[in-house]
């Protein structure tokens, strides 16, 4: 197997959440190994200026699409759009997600309501609709975003920890169930990216410090980190690989 075997030429994907951060970075990587991109966020125009730049950049196909992921009928249509337009769906990438960093005894019941329906729920309806048709294609690739922090926590995670450390097991479930039809499903679990959700965290000299001194490599992510994860996972590179995690967090939980 060469490297030929990253390439994406010809298939289309998903990238969920994709008008910042990590799935901004995430689609022009696979837009980049050859792949058409769907940007899908509840922000249009926000999805609409991540096509134009990775069209811009690579000349590869892309559509913007507003779907709220923890809406069934939105994914749903999103899914038939998509076929409709492309002729098929190669991989989907579930990184759409939120964060709200509370105790748990001042968390109020919808703010972590509204972490699980869009980090654990939003998945499980985006691989649903787009498993159905990986399925029936007898490919696919699917790629959960879930965290460091589903393997380890700290003080005022526990609703997100909670919705990470079950995509991780929604992951597992998944590539066994969907094994025999040649579709596989992993999780990438990145650790502290310079990202517009941690800018908070960025921008106070004592999370930033909190933070670092706890990453071996001694500092945050660069969102382009992750380009080599994303693709190889996504590629037939990793044609032997599903029901896996890969964490990618400078050291964190090494140790």
């Amino acid at each position: 197997m060469g490297l030929e075997a990253f390439r994406l030429d010809g298939r289309v994907s998903i990238v969920t959440g994709g008008s910042k951060g990590l799935g901004e970075a995430m689609a022009m990587a696979l837009a980049k190994a050859g792949s058409k991109v769907v940007v899908v966020s509840r922000n249009l125009e926000g999805s609409h200026q991540v096509t134009k730049r990775i069209s811009e950049a690579t000349q590869q196909e892309t559509l913007a699409l507003r779907v709220d992921v923890t809406r069934k009928a939105d994914v749903d249509q999103m899914a038939r759009e998509i076929v409709a337009r492309f002729g098929r769906i190669d991989i989907l990438v579930n990184n759409a997600g939120v964060n709200i960093r509370k105790p748990l005894l001042e968390t109020e019941d919808l703010e972590w309501e509204t972490v699980i329906e869009v980090n654990l729920k939003g998945p499980m309806l985006c691989s649903r609709a787009v498993g159905q048709i990986m399925v029936g294609q007898r490919s696919g690739s699917i790629i959960n975003m879930a965290s460091m922090m589903s393997f380890v926590s700290i003080p005022g995670r526990a609703s997100y920890s909670t919705s990470k450390s079950g995509l991780v097991g929604m992951t597992k479930a998944l590539a066994l169930e969907w094994a025999p039809y040649n579709v596989r499903v992993n999780a990438l679990c990145p650790g502290p990216f310079v990202t517009p959700m941690n800018k908070a965290l960025l921008e106070n000299k004592e999370t930033h410090d909190f933070f670092t001194s706890r990453i071996p490599l001694g500092r945050f992510g660069n969102p382009q980190e992750l380009d080599g994860a994303v693709v190889f996972l996504a590629s037939d590179a990793s044609s032997f690989v599903t029901g896996s995690t890969l964490v990618i967090d400078g050291g964190w939980t090494a140790q």
